[in-house]
């Protein structure tokens, strides 16, 4: 193995570390509502996968698994990897999870907001602080 395979392939190991850290940074920014960061962390994402799916990446672990002299080394490196991948899919995995519960959140509350149900009907109070009577609601006589 070349210097030059050894440091591409050490490389990708400190970019599976990275992609790990932007994932635990997408979380916070996630929890803490902030989509400036959000979004930030977006395009570091996605520079970071575009070099670990690479064809050369996947071109040069072939071929140094092919050789004996040179697969251990690759194995070794490789091993850590996929396991960093491992550990990044399920950081994934929970960050989808927190944007689907936050959308079904959001989606319950227009739906609330939006809904003519008269079960779900806000009482409303004049100026005087009385109750204003709600058109929507059905009064037990008129049922």
């Amino acid at each position: 193995m070349t210097d030059s395979d050894l440091n591409h392939l050490t490389q990708t190991v400190h970019k599976a570390q990275a992609l790990k850290r932007v994932l635990d940074s997408e979380f916070e920014a996630l929890k803490q509502q902030d989509l400036a960061t959000f979004e930030t962390l977006q395009a570091q994402k996605l520079e970071i996968l575009h070099f670990l799916s690479s064809e050369e990446l996947l071109e040069k672990v072939r071929a140094h698994t092919d050789d004996q002299d040179k697969a251990a080394a690759t194995v070794v490196i490789w091993d850590q990897v996929t396991a960093l991948m491992t550990e990044c899919r399920d950081l994934h995995r929970r960050n989808e999870i927190l944007i689907n519960h936050k959308l079904e959140t959001i989606r319950g509350a227009l739906q609330t907001i939006q809904s003519p149900d008269p079960l779900n009907s806000v009482e409303i109070y004049d100026r005087l602080g009385k109750l204003r009577p709600n058109r929507n609601r059905t009064t037990m006589g008129d049922a």
